[in-house]
């Protein structure tokens, strides 16, 4: 099955910072959620908005973080982000968030995400999900 790649770049804001000056730990699933989006939106050429007025949704089932390094208000971040099918209705999502300027380590995790109708019942991707997958998924970062 073809993967989906991209990398957006993040600055962190004032407001993600904590008393110590370095990033507030539940940030980080936000920027997981950036990540997640613009891939969709680049790669795809759907946004998530879309997605969603075709009927399919992708609630989180699961999110897995590594805490490696600090970043600082106006640290430049890279947010990369792979995403694949993971068995018979799931999405995963694979990202890795590295100093631009260093390329050190910042967070690294996954989310995975349940294909669900409007109605939150799991359901298979649906056969146009599957084609624009294999049609964009070797499409270069």
């Amino acid at each position: 099955m073809s993967r989906l790649q991209d990398v957006l770049q993040l600055r962190v804001r004032y407001s993600e910072t904590d008393q110590m000056g370095t990033f507030y730990n539940s940030r980080a699933l936000e920027w997981f959620e950036c990540g997640r989006t613009e891939l969709m939106r680049r790669r795809l050429g759907m946004s998530y908005a879309a997605l969603e007025q075709k009927g399919l949704f992708l609630p989180l089932v699961e999110a897995h973080l590594d805490f490696q390094g600090g970043a600082r208000y106006d640290d430049l971040l890279d947010i990369a982000t792979t995403a694949e099918l993971s068995g018979r209705a799931r999405f995963r999502f694979e990202v890795h968030i590295t100093q631009n300027a260093t390329g050190k380590p910042v967070v690294t995790g996954h989310t995975v995400h349940a294909f669900t109708d409007a109605g939150g019942k799991p359901v298979r991707p649906p056969s146009w999900f599957l084609e624009l997958i294999q049609t964009t998924g070797n499409t270069p970062v």
